[in-house]
């Protein structure tokens, strides 16, 4: 199970995601937020990081405006590694060598 998250600034980026997701039948819980309205990021990224740190999930995806403020949350949690990623490098690359179970 996947667990994502995002904040008003991510929410465009998240929804994207969800339909990729969808088609690849990918299971996932979204976290939220649900619409545009301002909302503070650290709820949504507390919500999914307890989630993963738990056991309830395998891994999570956080979507904010610049992945800095998720990345600080998640990484509070136990047996959270969050890595900010931008492009397809910075994706890749954390997987490989420090395996995190986050990407904001």
């Amino acid at each position: 199970m996947l667990l994502l998250g995002s904040d008003h600034g991510g929410l465009k980026l998240k929804e994207a995601v969800k339909e990729l997701l969808n088609e690849r039948g990918i299971a996932y819980e979204d976290f939220g937020t649900d619409n545009g309205d301002s909302v503070d990021y650290p709820d949504f990224g507390e919500m999914v990081a307890s989630g993963v740190s738990s056991g309830a999930a395998d891994k999570g995806l956080l979507f904010c405006g610049t992945g800095i403020g998720m990345s600080i949350v998640a990484n509070k949690f136990p047996h959270v590694r969050a890595a900010l990623a931008t492009d397809e490098f910075m994706a890749g690359w954390p997987r490989n060598t420090t395996t995190p179970i986050y990407w904001c």
